[in-house]
């Protein structure tokens, strides 16, 4: 009973923003037709993002990477567009992942709504942000989420237990934590890889990882999203190519692929985002560096 209800308030929460999103395009459509980016580039692109991130491959640092390379949107709005550009395509790995894998209905929802609580917060401040300042966080992101792929690789990250839910103790932690994560995924830091490593801390099966993450996700990026939507602070194109094709992405995955060896994949993951997060952060101290006094 409790999952179903789960998976109602997923299409009610998304949904909300799914209308508010189409409303802002419909208000905004001369301003995103000027948006860079072909559509073809964004239609294969999206796919490929979104079949990743089915796996646990952050979308949002991989995001980071090629929008940036491309120039697709400006580094002020790359937080609103890493967040918009996921809410429809993380709701549909939800709703798979939900329905799938069993997990405590408490421990979802605690750290559901503890998401939900870090991502409403975290926009007011995000969007006040100067641009180098979101660019060092990013830096920042993409070299923790390197670290945690290292660490899962070279086995310094715990396996994980055979719990399906938490309580005491450790279910305050994780609510504590995903808190911090929805705030993270505001400034353009995903949750995936800090809410697998969490859930393996805490001696829970590692395939609960999947509905914790996507069910958290998908409350709390739609919240944080709502408040990019309203202050303009995104790439609308990009979203708008996400929400289609990204699902597409997602549907391949879960549907149609058993199962993937993402092993070798992961070490190129790993070595692209060391690389793109260390350039990021030099680029940065060197620029501060030669600023006049």
């Amino acid at each position: 009973m409790m999952e179903k209800v789960v998976l109602i308030l997923i299409v009610i929460i998304n949904g909300v923003f799914a209308f508010k999103f189409v409303k802002d395009i419909l208000n905004n459509k001369n301003e995103m037709k000027q948006e860079p980016g072909s559509n073809i580039f964004l239609s294969i692109s999206s796919a490929i993002i979104f079949f990743l991130s089915t796996f646990g491959i952050s979308d949002f640092a991989i995001s980071t990477i090629l929008y940036r390379k491309k120039n697709l949107v400006s580094d002020k709005k790359l937080p609103g567009t890493l967040n918009t550009q996921c809410v429809i395509p993380v709701a549909v790995m939800a709703l798979a992942y939900i329905s799938v894998i069993k997990v405590d209905p408490i421990t979802l929802i605690v750290c559901i709504v503890a998401q939900i609580i870090g991502a409403y917060i975290g926009p007011r401040f995000v969007v006040k942000l100067e641009p180098k300042v979101i660019r060092k966080f990013i830096s920042i992101g993409l070299l923790v989420a390197t670290a945690f792929i290292l660490a899962g690789k070279f086995n310094l990250v715990p396996s994980g237990g055979t719990a399906t839910g938490l309580s005491g103790i450790k279910l305050a932690v994780a609510a504590i934590c995903l808190f911090v994560y929805g705030a993270l995924n505001n400034i353009g830091i995903g949750s995936y890889s800090l809410t697998m490593a969490t859930i393996y801390a805490l001696g829970m099966n590692p395939a609960v990882a999947f509905p914790i993450m996507m069910g958290a996700c998908t409350f709390s990026v739609p919240i944080g999203s709502m408040e990019f939507i309203k202050y303009g602070e995104y790439g609308r194109k990009i979203t708008a190519f996400t929400s289609t094709f990204g699902v597409i992405g997602v549907l391949v995955a879960v549907y149609l692929v058993k199962s993937l060896n993402v092993s070798m994949l992961q070490w190129v993951i790993a070595a692209i985002l060391l690389y793109s997060g260390l350039s990021m952060l030099m680029n940065e101290i060197k620029a501060g560096k030669v600023q006049p006094q």
